[in-house]
């Protein structure tokens, strides 16, 4: 025995062995450690070959003269098969089953006479597609005694439900699996199980979960497992069935639900202790299974003979006959006796190739790094020298690639988890070319592929296991949690870096393959086949309509990753398809295409052909086939479009790769990641100095809400007004920018850079942004939950009654857990679509598209074709970057150190006509108001020249039906800090003096302009104000209010208030609109204001008003009347100071016009409510007593001039109402205009002010040809 210790310690260059490390039941005598050699100190050949064919000790006697292939046959036919006699002993029957069908080859399939609906096998053997509402089918076997259990791995994840049922269930377009009496079912897309009724049960399940329905009926129970993990006992003392009318195995799918069923045809991903497959496995399973652990032990032995142990000393051993010239004579004829069996049943190799092989590829390639690819590549040598390993290697290649589908991230594995392992072994197989062809000629190649690329996504319940322990900051979890979390993150993320580098090897292989067809093709033909086939089978998918196929969300997000990787951080492979050097003449090959610089070429003809895959995609222009018709353009198919990069700015300010300031993408910023885990405003910047905003953002995308309101499906938007042609967005001439031929710089035959980026778009905007977007969804629901969650704190620390404590603690572990999901779900997000080098190609991609776009937007045709995905991705991909967390760059230089270019195309084309969706129109402008909210931002709009051009003007037009929300929210932020109470909250810091200016020179020198504006300004106020005190009015008479009209009171109320604040603004900025020339708008004003005056001071009940305006999160002490009062007494301050200030001039008397109003109560008590607000509560103590002074003055005088007007009436004896000359609209003025040609009578005013939205007499409806006064008269 110590002889043996030493041996033991001594296995680095010895040939010892333990014969049961498989973990198999050995004989007792073999059970114990031996030397390869014999008593003379010489290697025993013969014990070797009895521990690699797993034989008795001292089985082999002595041979005589060397190993040879003839001598390994005959010990695998006289020994091998005598001691393992149960290797071809056929499966035995099976008791409690029945497979209708061949009896003499049984095969468990869907049961054809049992489909109800449209149910088809969309992939052999059994992957099944609903095409109708509801479709449900039976398999052709049923089982009424035993354990049993088969598989379905999830191609979607909708509403299925799988189970068993009984010949007594009826199948109809209503009710399929578990809606009948004697039919059980799982569904996980509503976490539900079935059997008649419904009832809670179950996780929520993700594409590619394998879920295993079991049944025992021993037992009489049903149950699920879901990976592998069972989801408990679904339903007990299910009904005996007699012999031959048991259950069946059943499946009810909704409309364009898919899943892949496996009844034991192929090994189970997840085999359930004591359940057995439906489908028994073939007889030669098990001899296979053996020859393969025969070739392992021989391929153990090599690896052994290689290993090296530096902690003990080697001990020398005298080589009888070395390893390296056994092992062919001993592989060898295994393999003969391995592809001899599978020929003998050509129908096993499926089974053998999933099961066994794949098993034990991946045992000696190993699961983690490093790889013994050695051992591999001698295996596979082995294998090729077999012509019928072509078959085996396709289903192999087919078993890998559905481990990737089906492959969980756990924590534990990390980082070599998920579909690592498999795409390991598959990218080191397919390294030879013989592999990649028989790859390529199957049938199946581009299902496969799409599997290799898939990456299956975590639920709830997985999260919680991958992400154990949750920190974020200033809460009350364990500290120790903070650093736990940091690690777990740090896990994952090289998880996934692993998983997303095999990707790339894999596509590199793709790529650089060049196919065995004539003519010969170029490499990158097969990848930009594959590319192009898997974007036209996901067309439709940005309207959210279905795709045909099986075709995961994952795989088109690992697609953008590989090309992004590509075109960022460089091809490893460049010199194959002859990138950078053959298309750029220089030596920037080991740079990034995105990050080269220099001078930027892009083809014309990718926006014109009219491939499959992009005939249907929207352009700017239009669709495409309406361009085509209207536009000539095949004579530009072959040219290209090139720009010096920067050359849209000022030289002095340029930034690009090869100028002295570098771009945000290659420069690296330190920042503070206390706070990674929340609010990236929170988040301080060590380079930054800017001002750190506090006000909160809406929404990742910024079309999905309206910011200062939030108001979007509620508010009905109409089309846009605004007409204005595409001369006016000229803002700059592009310098170095031309058209040229591409004889020698293209090659529409070659896979090119340009296209690839045109392709990342595309993914990027189908694929990769609804992801981001449900990230941003968590995110906001993370920020609500913690708010709310610090707020049940504070209300718990100020001490309440026991019962209220109780409530408190109730509601707090509720909030606690959504925060703790908000959070693992941002994480994930964050480090699987949000690793840095990613942020870095993201930027660089915005840089290089909106460039593009500008150079483009110089040439009409060009731009009109331009697709729409182009802009949609820029914008989503700016503000993903500006909120990335943690920050990708400070905001102080997000913008000015690179994007620029953004901010030029966003007010330049906002409002441009040559684009036909209104949406993408709405997309800029939204941009726009996001942007100016933050003071960084709103500097690198001061600075840019088209912004100061452009913007101001722009937005007086786009405030129509349609933009007058965005409009609203940007006039705001731009004008804040002249209103009355405005220093409220710092107010200031998002002003901008600048834009002040140029808004007020854009209303003086265009008076038509500004007129316009006014009148859509009084109009749109006036309405949201009557839809509030509709609102108001109907909640107050209803007895439970929605929530719905909570949100929809307080959005409205907020534009209201921030209606009133530009009002003001203009007010101060232009009195000599409302003061000179005629009183239309000083009365139109006038209306306004009292009509807002009548509705504050009408809303009696305080309580139930502030709970109206009472925004979601918002305290009540944070909402009250005078965020619209503010406005209205700095409307009423200015205008009086304005009269004041043109004394002497022929002004309209504004008093006089608030005089005459007939409804003085109203106007006199309204301006006493605003005396005697209390505005010190508003203001915070910052009370303006000067305004308010001259409000009490203008209240006094409008006191005496009603008074003296009421006692002159008095006088004459006269009364409004008895004189035929006046207007019967306004009741004051007199009736000295008339319509033409009806003659119906008014004031001028009233006419004028009618005839600004319509052309037609409000008293007949008749078209009004002329309007005469009584003076023309």
């Amino acid at each position: 025995m110590a002889e043996d210790s030493l041996r033991t310690s001594g296995l680095c260059s010895g040939l010892a062995v333990i014969l049961n490390s498989d973990g198999k039941k050995e004989n007792p005598q073999k059970n114990h450690l031996i030397s390869c050699r014999d008593d003379l100190g010489q290697q025993c050949l013969e014990r070797t070959l009895e521990h690699i064919f797993d034989l008795p000790y001292r089985t082999l006697g002595p041979l005589k003269g060397s190993l040879d292939i003839a001598v390994v046959r005959s010990i695998i036919k006289q020994y091998f098969l005598k001691f393992h006699p149960d290797l071809r002993a056929p499966n035995g029957i099976k008791d409690g089953i029945s497979i209708v069908g061949n009896s003499l080859n049984p095969v468990v399939e869907i049961d054809k006479t049992s489909i109800c609906g449209d149910l088809r096998i969309s992939k052999p053997p059994l992957v099944v597609e609903s095409l109708t509402i509801f479709s449900s089918a039976r398999a052709n076997v049923c089982v009424w005694k035993g354990k049993w259990m088969y598989e379905v791995i999830l191609e979607t994840a909708g509403i299925q439900q799988l189970g068993w049922a009984t010949l007594s269930c009826p199948f109809t377009d209503r009710m399929g699996v578990g809606d009948a009496e004697n039919s059980y079912a799982f569904d996980g897309k509503r976490e539900k199980k079935w059997n008649k009724e419904d009832e809670t049960y179950g996780q929520p399940w993700v594409v590619g979960d394998v879920i295993g329905c079991c049944i025992d009926l021993d037992e009489d129970e049903i149950l699920f497992f879901r990976n592998g993990i069972s989801l408990g006992v679904a339903f007990c003392g299910i009904r005996k069935m007699l012999p031959g009318a048991g259950y069946f195995p059943a499946i009810s799918l909704s409309q364009d639900e898919k899943c892949d069923l496996n009844f034991g045809s192929r090994p189970f991903k997840y085999p359930i202790t004591g359940f057995l497959p439906l489908q028994s496995p073939p007889p030669v399973n098990t001899l296979s299974s053996q020859l393969l652990q025969c070739l392992w032990r021989l391929v153990e032995l090599q690896r052994m003979e290689r290993a090296e142990f530096s902690s003990v000393e080697k001990i020398r051993l005298k080589r009888f006959v070395p390893l390296d010239d056994i092992f062919l004579p001993t592989a060898i004829p295994i393999c003969e006796k391995f592809f001899s069996i599978l020929q003998e049943e050509v129908e096993s190799i499926e089974y053998i190739a999933w099961g066994p092989l794949l098993s034990f590829l991946m045992e000696v390639y190993g699961m983690q790094a490093p790889h013994d690819c050695r051992s591999l590549d001698r295996v596979l040598d082995l294998f090729l020298k077999f012509g019928s390993s072509s078959l085996l290697f396709q289903h192999v290649i087919g078993a890998l690639s559905s481990g990737c589908r089906t492959a969980s991230v756990v924590l534990t594995e990390c980082p070599y988890s998920g579909s690592y392992c498999y795409l390991a072994v598959a990218c080191h197989m397919l390294r030879r070319g013989e592999l990649m062809v028989v790859w390529w000629k199957s049938h199946e190649f581009e299902f496969l592929f799409e599997g290799f690329l898939s990456r299956k996504s975590p639920n709830k319940h997985d999260l919680q296991f991958m992400i154990p322990s949750v920190w974020w900051p200033n809460s009350y979890e364990d500290v120790s949690f903070e650093s736990s979390m940091m690690l777990t993150t740090m896990a994952l993320s090289s998880a996934i870096d692993k998983i997303e580098e095999k990707h790339r090897d894999l596509c590199c292989l793709v790529i650089q393959f060049i196919p065995p067809v004539i003519p010969s093709q170029l490499p990158g033909s097969v990848f930009r086949t594959f590319l192009q086939n898997l974007l036209l089978k996901s067309r439709g998918t940005d309207h959210n309509l279905p795709t045909r196929g099986i075709l995961r969300n994952t795989v088109l997000v690992s697609l953008y990753t590989v090309v992004l990787h590509f075109l960022s951080e460089g091809f490893p492979l460049s010199d194959v398809c002859g990138w950078s050097k053959g298309c750029r003449g220089d030596s920037k090959s080991d740079v990034g295409f995105l990050h080269q610089g220099g001078l930027q070429i892009f083809p014309v003809g990718l926006f014109l052909k009219n491939d499959s895959h992009r005939v249907d995609i929207p352009r700017l222009g239009g669709s495409f086939n309406h361009l085509v018709k209207a536009h000539k353009m095949h004579d530009m198919e072959a040219e290209v479009v090139s720009w010096e990069e920067g050359c849209m700015d000022d030289e002095e300010s340029k930034v690009a790769h090869f100028s002295r300031e570098k771009p945000c993408c290659c420069s690296c910023f330190d920042f503070d990641l206390t706070s990674i885990y929340v609010d990236r405003t929170k988040f301080s910047f060590k380079a930054s100095r800017g001002h750190n905003t506090t006000v909160p953002e809406r929404s990742a995308h910024v079309a999905a809400d309206c910011n200062a309101g939030g108001l979007s499906d509620e508010i009905a938007a109409k089309a846009s007004s605004s007409d204005h042609s595409y001369s006016q967005f000229d803002y700059r001439s592009v310098q170095q920018t031309r058209i040229v031929s591409s004889e020698t710089k293209f090659s529409s035959a070659m896979l090119g850079e340009e296209e690839l980026l045109d392709a990342m778009l595309l993914l990027y905007h189908i694929g990769v942004a609804p992801n981001l977007k449900k990230a941003s969804t968590y995110m906001s629901h993370q920020s609500q939950s913690i708010s709310q969650l610090e707020e049940i704190d504070r209300q718990m620390r100020e001490g309440t009654c026991v019962e209220h404590q109780r409530r408190l603690k109730e509601a707090r572990n509720i909030y606690r857990e959504e925060v703790l999901d908000y959070i693992r779900h941002s994480t994930w997000y964050r480090i699987s679509l949000l690793s840095r080098w990613k942020q870095r190609g993201m930027y660089a991609a915005c840089m290089w598209t909106v460039q593009l776009l500008l150079v483009l937007s110089k040439d009409e045709l060009l731009f009109s074709f331009v697709p729409e995905f182009y802009l949609e991705a820029l914008v989503d991909c700016f503000h993903v970057l500006r909120k990335s967390d943690p920050p990708f760059a400070p905001p102080a230089i997000f913008i000015n150190q690179g994007l620029t270019a953004f901010v030029t195309f966003v007010v330049t084309h906002f409002n441009d006509p040559r684009i036909t969706s209104t949406d993408l129109r709405d997309l800029l402008l939204q941009s726009i108001s996001v942007l100016v909210q933050y003071k960084e931002y709103l500097v690198a709009f001061e600075i840019n020249i088209a912004a100061t051009k452009i913007l101001p003007r722009a937005l007086l037009s786009a405030f129509d039906n349609r933009s007058w929300i965005p409009v609203t929210n940007i006039l705001l932020r731009l004008c804040k800090g002249s209103g009355f109470g405005s220093s409220k909250h710092g107010e200031s810091s998002t002003s901008s003096v600048i834009f002040q200016r140029l808004f007020r020179d854009a209303g003086i020198e265009d008076e038509e302009l500004f007129a316009a504006f006014l009148n859509h300004l009084f109009n749109t106020l006036s309405w949201t104000m009557t839809e509030f005190s509709v609102s108001v009015r109907e909640m107050q008479e209803k007895y439970q209010v929605s929530e719905f009209q909570l949100r929809k009171s307080s959005v409205i109320f907020d534009l209201s208030c921030n209606l009133a604040r530009i009002l003001e603004f203009w007010c101060h900025e232009i009195p000599q609109a409302f003061l000179l020339g005629t009183d239309m708008n000083l009365r139109r004003l006038t209306e306004v204001v009292v009509f807002i005056l009548s509705q504050m001071i009408s809303a009696t009940d305080s309580e139930f008003f502030d709970l109206a305006v009472r925004r979601h999160g918002n305290l009540l002490e944070k909402v009250n009347r005078g965020f619209i009062l503010a406005p209205l007494v700095g409307i009423l301050v200015n205008l009086w100071v304005g009269s004041m200030v043109a004394e002497g001039m022929e002004q309209n008397d504004v008093v006089g016009v608030f005089a005459s109003m007939d409804c003085p109560d109203t106007v006199l008590g309204g301006l006493q409510y605003m005396l005697e607000y209390n505005w010190a509560g508003f203001s915070k103590g910052n009370v303006h007593f000067a305004k308010l002074r001259q409000l009490e003055e203008f209240s006094n005088l409008l006191v005496t001039r009603m008074s003296s007007r009421d006692l002159e009436r008095l006088e004459l004896g006269q009364e409004a109402d008895s004189d035929d000359t006046t207007c019967c609209i306004c009741y004051i003025c007199e009736a000295d205009a008339q319509f033409l040609p009806c003659f119906h009578r008014s004031c001028f005013g009233c006419i004028t002010r009618h005839l600004l939205n319509c052309e037609r007499c409000f008293f007949c409806n008749a078209t009004v040809i002329e309007v005469t006064r009584k003076i023309d008269r």
